[in-house]
């Protein structure tokens, strides 16, 4: 063993990289607190923590950080219909700001000069940990193994990282019959790696833990009234039970509970990293796939139309791509996120929903300050609205349209020429 180097605050999930890792770490010479937050995964901590100081941590972190990680990451998602590249509903991207909020406050108060963590070198998650990091303690040094050469040529496969754990007597529930990755958290699980590098592989039946597939999700659905108060869930009311929940963890765990019996939340992507590879992975999100749906359709009741379309075009954009990319404490981060709270102050009611056989079924929606209005709106009665109102908004509208059809025709464009013109 090398001479004592300094101490360590490893990320520990007690799975087979960073078991490998904190194993190394002390064959480096380093002295190495296992840390691991709560952030709702299924996970027996009290295993995790025997198997961390059987492998020769000197100290063990368990941080519960799942309230923090629903009301400060997951809820301002939601208020703003945050998603990466259409589908992806950003469940590890979510989490690791509050993982490396939670490890810098552990570091200073274990005194360690170094934080480590599992990562791979072609991930998005040693970006998003390390800037996080480095955003909330600048001088931090950080142990990035899967960049260090003498690591990755050591450990150049999952049979590898299997041969070395078993020398070392540290039992990991990955085998070479399973060689896919996994993170889970309350928000999501994702599973990537393995047999999932072909993109053209069906992911096998056995690997989804989470959600039912829609075979074999109940023939009765559920029906659930969800409460919005400035577009974040405050109450949650299920018909089959008459149970109502408004605790921020209460009302997650049972959407969660809820969407993994009825099939709602597999995702099947191949996505763009941020580093510029492009990455298959399968994805669990129960209750958050609820939430999105419920809470854009009471935006489409209360949300004014330009506030929502700036909101979708930016905010909703940027806020993904930065939780993405790991941005999270960066300024530009900072001002999006602050523009959230003022585009939610009319995203106020309630959303009936059905989950069926992985679907997301909107029934009916009502809210007080609803901008809906059902007189103006319908096609029984005028209810104020003059039509000839319309004459004057179409003419306007035409101005531009009529001038571009006469310099068409000024061409000398016609018939099969239009045609071809406006690329038909």
């Amino acid at each position: 063993m090398a001479a004592g180097k300094g101490k360590v605050l490893l990320a520990y999930s007690g799975g087979l990289d960073t078991s490998t890792i904190l194993a190394w770490l002390i064959d480096e010479g380093y002295d190495v607190v296992a840390f691991m937050a709560d952030v709702g995964q299924e996970e027996d901590f009290e295993a995790a923590r025997t198997k961390a100081m059987k492998c020769g941590a000197v100290g063990f972190i368990l941080s519960d950080m799942r309230r923090e990680f629903i009301e400060e990451l997951i809820y301002p998602a939601v208020q703003a219909n945050a998603i990466y590249e259409d589908v992806y509903l950003l469940g590890t991207s979510l989490a690791r700001p509050v993982i490396a909020r939670g490890m810098i406050a552990a570091a200073a108060q274990e005194g360690c000069q170094y934080v480590s963590h599992g990562c791979t070198g072609k991930g998005n998650d040693q970006v998003r940990f390390e800037l996080g990091f480095y955003g909330l303690q600048p001088d931090i040094k950080i142990i990035a193994p899967w960049r260090i050469r003498e690591f990755y040529e050591r450990f150049a496969g999952r049979s590898a990282l299997l041969e070395y754990a078993a020398s070392k007597g540290i039992n990991v529930t990955q085998s070479k019959a399973k060689p896919w990755s996994t993170d889970e958290n309350l928000f999501h699980t994702s599973y990537e790696a393995g047999v999932l590098e072909d993109p053209n592989h069906t992911p096998p039946a056995d690997m989804w833990k989470l959600i039912k597939a829609p075979e074999d999700a109940p023939e009765a659905g559920e029906k659930l009234v969800i409460s919005f108060t400035k577009g974040i869930p405050t109450k949650v009311e299920v018909g089959s039970t008459g149970k109502t929940f408004t605790d921020a963890v209460d009302i997650f765990y049972t959407l969660n509970n809820l969407a993994r019996l009825h099939a709602v939340g597999r995702v099947d992507i191949v996505e763009n990293r941020f580093i510029g590879v492009k990455s298959r992975g399968c994805y669990e999100t129960p209750a958050g796939t609820i939430l999105r749906a419920a809470h854009i359709d009471l935006e489409g009741l209360t949300l004014d139309r330009e506030v929502r379309r700036i909101r979708d075009a930016f905010i909703t954009t940027k806020l993904s791509e930065q939780l993405y990319n790991g941005l999270f404490f960066s300024p530009e981060g900072k001002f999006v996120r602050s523009c959230i709270p003022e585009s939610q102050k009319t995203v106020n009611g309630e959303v009936k929903v059905k989950l069926y056989k992985g679907n997301v079924i909107i029934e009916g929606r009502k809210s007080e300050e609803q901008l809906y209005d059902e007189k103006f709106s319908s096609m029984d009665e005028l209810g104020g609205f003059e039509p000839e109102m319309t004459t004057g908004f179409i003419e306007v509208n035409a101005i531009r349209i009529k001038r571009f059809g006469v310099g068409q025709i000024a061409k000398g464009l016609g018939g099969s020429d239009i045609k071809a013109a406006y690329g038909l």
